[in-house]
């Protein structure tokens, strides 16, 4: 599945990354524990966050290249509440969130950061992301503003930094699949903000 790297960082922009070459990372019989066991391994000895990002974003285009069962293994839309999630690992004291979610079409996310970093790979429909930046002053120091919008097709992947702002809308005639990876979420850094406001409150 060809497409792109992206990098978002805090002040709301992107940024094109290089991306290893679809067929340098076929390989026999890559399962999900495998990509379980190097996750963990490359977030312990890589300290620099764009380093660790760059390996996630590899890491998670091996999986999505050689995993079927991965690609096909997403919930059905729910059209009641436009969101659909399926945890595909959950264990005590797993530090990282490894999910599915289903996006149906016009589906469209709050204002958030995620409390800490996170890759989404597109495995279905196109995603449109809305970038922020934190613009404090004086009377509203949660004020935010609008930067960047970024269009993802299937074989996109965007990786953000921690203290990455977005909201995403699903902007295909059909649902939107995503593969979520996150780090360990910090609650107190996660926000859901109110551009009508200038407020943030924890979510």
């Amino acid at each position: 599945m060809k497409g792109n790297d992206w990098l978002v960082t805090k002040d709301g922009k992107y940024q094109l990354c290089e991306s290893v070459r679809e067929w340098d990372l076929l390989e026999d019989n890559y399962y999900l524990y495998r990509f379980l066991t190097e996750l963990e391994d490359t977030v312990k000895r890589t300290k620099v966050e764009i380093e660790y990002l760059a390996k996630i974003r590899t890491l998670v285009r091996r999986l999505i290249t050689n995993s079927y069962w991965v690609r096909s293994k997403h919930p059905e839309p729910d059209f009641e509440t436009g969101t659909s999630v399926e945890l595909l690992y959950d264990e005590l004291g797993f530090q990282f969130t490894v999910q599915t979610v289903t996006f149906t079409p016009g589906t469209t996310s709050n204002i958030h950061n995620h409390g800490t970093w996170g890759v989404v790979a597109i495995l279905k429909g196109q995603e449109k992301n809305t970038l922020w930046q934190r613009k404090p002053t004086p009377e509203f120091n949660d004020k935010i503003e609008f930067t960047k919008e970024l269009i993802l097709s299937p074989g996109d992947i965007i990786s953000f930094v921690p203290g990455a702002i977005h909201c995403v809308e699903a902007v295909a005639d059909e649902p939107t699949v995503t593969f979520n990876l996150y780090g360990e979420t910090k609650s107190k850094e996660r926000f859901e903000f109110d551009t009508a406001n200038h407020t943030a409150k924890n979510f």
